[in-house]
């Protein structure tokens, strides 16, 4: 037990598994604009397990059925001069085809010693986490260090434009208080000859989505086009799925890859970070994506007819800008397009990026360790982004942080989004222990 921490008489992983379980069987598939179930089932559900310890939440609905939950818990005369700590996760999830699965993605099955399901990574693990702890404490009344705000959101998987955007653009009064949060993509655990590294996430990427468009005139397919519109969207798609984008490393990434570079005996090179990210094995596909740029084209949209030519192309794509080089993403992007192509931004959402340091970091490192000794706690920069880029409108610093202890030969980056889906039961339990830690020390 770390010394200052009071004993537990509550069991902060009792729970866990069963809601995790639980809230992957509600289906709470994100299609962007295409229909959808919506989140209102699942926020029905975790307000009632918060009502069950007399927790009391409101619930909100940018539209129907797509809905955000609020609650406030912990405040007593010894803390209640403190600011609140945000505790925030999404319910939403993106679709799954069940044809592709070993197991019914919406069945929350446990099997191998792993619990299945759409939502066990991204992530209703750190939302079962937080339900379990929550509980557990409440049922003791076991006050966490400073008081609490509870935001299960919508619509995280298509920006959050429906979910915590909303909130703060509406209700910024349920959360404006908060000084710090803790969310999803922080807190895993990488290996690296035998040692422990949990990545704490303290930067986002960007989000800059982009419809290309190019005109040209209409004709025959059996004529010459030298204004093709769909050669000319297709030629700028190439420039830019094939652009080499230089290589910019943050203050998070330059921590992270010190670290590695002391466990690994290696020296670490600003100018070349590849050798020492190569050592996260599959993670490396992330973290090689976060010291540079990113476009990646991902849809085309021409034509109706095999010997028409179309007078229109379009393409999409996904741009990911790291903190403070917007403007030089851009200007790249604008003359790898050429000059018959123009483009629309259609998503824009900020980077975001803060310090490792203060009382959050302490507390995360400290009950990280209290549980995994040994363990090595750095931060990074998160190439996705997540719903800390509405809190970071508001002034609130954020972390991403759901403790998971892995084993080693999980693939666990492939997850996110990915066919089998899947977390460790005993990874699940070993979070909600330092979460609970995590509340009397933040």
């Amino acid at each position: 037990m770390t010394e200052g921490t009071p004993a537990r008489t509550h069991d902060p992983a009792a729970e866990v598994v069963q809601i995790c379980s639980d809230l992957i069987r509600i289906d709470t598939s994100n299609y962007g604009p295409e229909d959808g179930p919506g989140e209102r089932k699942a926020a029905e559900h975790v307000a009632a397990l918060l009502d069950e310890v007399g927790i009391e939440s409101r619930v909100f609905e940018s539209e129907p059925r797509r809905t955000t939950m609020v609650a406030r818990w912990g405040e007593t005369e010894a803390n209640r001069h403190r600011d609140p700590l945000l505790v925030h996760g999404h319910l939403d999830v993106v679709p799954a085809q069940a044809a592709d699965w070993q197991v019914d993605p919406f069945a929350g099955e446990v099997r191998d010693g792993y619990l299945w399901g759409r939502g066990a990574v991204d992530m209703k693990d750190l939302d079962a986490m937080v339900l379990s702890v929550v509980r557990a404490r409440a049922r003791e009344n076991a006050a966490p260090s400073r008081p609490i705000t509870l935001c299960f959101t919508a619509d995280e998987e298509a920006g959050a434009v429906k979910g915590a955007h909303w909130l703060v653009d509406h209700h910024p009064d349920l959360v404006a208080d908060c000084t710090e949060s803790v969310g999803e993509v922080g807190g895993f655990s990488v290996t690296i000859k035998d040692r422990r590294i949990y990545l704490i996430e303290t930067a986002e990427k960007g989000m800059a989505w982009m419809k290309l468009t190019a005109r040209g005139n209409a004709g025959h397919g059996s004529m010459r086009h030298l204004d093709n519109a769909v050669t000319a969207v297709s030629e700028a798609v190439a420039r830019i799925g094939g652009h080499d984008w230089p290589v910019r490393v943050r203050p998070a990434m330059a921590e992270l890859l010190q670290v590695v570079a002391e466990i690994v005996g290696e020296t670490y090179d600003e100018q070349d970070p590849t050798p020492l990210i190569r050592h996260f094995g599959a993670a490396a596909r992330m973290l090689d994506a976060v010291v540079r740029n990113t476009a990646n084209p991902t849809m085309l949209e021409a034509g109706y007819k095999v010997n028409v030519v179309p007078g229109e192309a379009s393409a999409y794509v996904d741009g990911r800008v790291i903190p403070g080089l917007e403007e030089e993403f851009l200007s790249a992007i604008d003359e790898l397009l050429g000059d018959r192509v123009t483009r629309e931004i259609v998503h824009r959402d900020v980077p975001l990026e803060t310090s490792f340091d203060g009382p959050v970091v302490d507390a995360i490192r400290e009950s990280l360790v209290a549980e995994d000794p040994g363990a090595l706690v750095a931060p990074y920069l998160m190439s996705g982004g997540t719903d800390a880029k509405a809190w970071t409108r508001l002034g609130i610093r954020n972390f991403g942080f759901t403790p998971l202890r892995l084993p080693t030969d999980l693939d666990f980056t492939a997850l996110f989004h990915g066919v089998d889906e899947r977390v460790p039961v005993d990874a699940l339990e070993f979070g909600a222990r330092v979460f609970d830690r995590f509340l009397d020390l933040a």
